[in-house]
């Protein structure tokens, strides 16, 4: 398990945990005078866009157009990619072929 991201309020991280697959916990954390929630599980790209993280879910709606054959933003879905390639170097994901 890794960290996926950090909320500030119980009921965010609790809705966030609720949305993960896989193995997965919360932890809170003292900052100061303020609580913290940290959400931990598998690192993935399921896992990743059920968070709303990355673009993930404009991503969704850019290829489901372009998938139909109509219009699509093509400049915004090579901007989402670009900037997936360099997440998935940090976090050691390969982004699947059928999104480029």
């Amino acid at each position: 398990m890794q960290h996926l991201y950090t909320f500030e309020t119980k009921k965010e991280a609790e809705k966030g945990l609720a949305k993960l697959s896989g193995p997965k916990r919360l932890a809170s954390d003292r900052d100061s005078n303020e609580v913290i929630y940290n959400l931990f599980g598998v690192l993935s790209w399921r896992n990743l866009y059920a968070l709303g993280l990355y673009d993930l879910t404009e991503l969704k709606s850019v290829l489901a157009q372009r998938d139909s054959g109509g219009a699509y933003n093509k400049i915004r879905h090579l901007e989402i990619i670009a900037a997936l390639e360099n997440t998935s170097r940090v976090l050691g994901l390969t982004i699947p072929e059928h999104w480029r």
